[in-house]
């Protein structure tokens, strides 16, 4: 694949190396663009990453910038045109997780201030820094995405099991999963 284990061999296209060298793991604490992050890891769920990440453009075009005040506004009408956009995945469940997800969003941010506060709390807001080796070491969850899941499926939200939940945590920066021989994992070391 070109890549060796000194690096994040899984950013192998141009597009994945431009987010995993920009993007990938940098702690994020807007909560339009932690809204996004949902919405996007709820629709890769069963695609491959490279997939969402072609279609983002197009998601922010027909989810309105990700303002989940908005989403959660999308009746029948809304959800049609969706199911007709060829620019992002078409699946209903996955389409009426967003606004779903939305509501459910929107009632966290009242309760909590912000939905950052209320995420972030999941890893005592701090990224959890790993020190992995190779990426093969990297799991699929943890006892942090396991916790996330289960309240936020508590809180009304869907398409949020845990292996979902810990690829928000990485890509939102909620933990550090850069390898540590990737030049990534010390630029963003001690960031918050």
């Amino acid at each position: 694949m070109g890549k060796t284990d000194e690096t994040c061999e899984w950013a192998v296209s141009d597009l994945a190396k431009v987010y995993h060298d920009k993007e990938w793991g940098v702690p994020v604490h807007d909560d339009r663009k932690l809204f996004e992050f949902i919405v996007l890891d709820g629709a890769q769920a069963g695609l491959s990453w490279e997939t969402i990440l072609k279609k983002r453009q197009a998601y922010r075009a027909a989810f309105d910038n990700f303002e989940p005040a908005i989403v959660a506004r999308y009746g029948d009408d809304k959800i049609a045109e969706l199911l007709g956009n060829a620019g992002i995945v078409r699946n209903r469940l996955k389409i009426n997780s967003a606004v779903r997800n939305a509501s459910a969003y929107l009632k966290v941010q009242e309760e909590f201030g912000s939905f950052d506060t209320y995420i972030w709390g999941f890893v005592d807001g701090r990224p959890m820094v790993n020190h992995y080796k190779v990426s093969r070491e990297i799991p699929a969850s943890t006892v942090a995405s396991d916790a996330m899941s289960r309240d936020l499926k508590a809180r009304g939200f869907n398409f949020v099991g845990t292996i979902i939940c810990y690829a928000f945590m990485q890509a939102a920066g909620l933990v550090n999963d850069h390898v540590v021989n990737c030049p990534r994992h010390a630029e963003l070391d001690g960031l918050e």
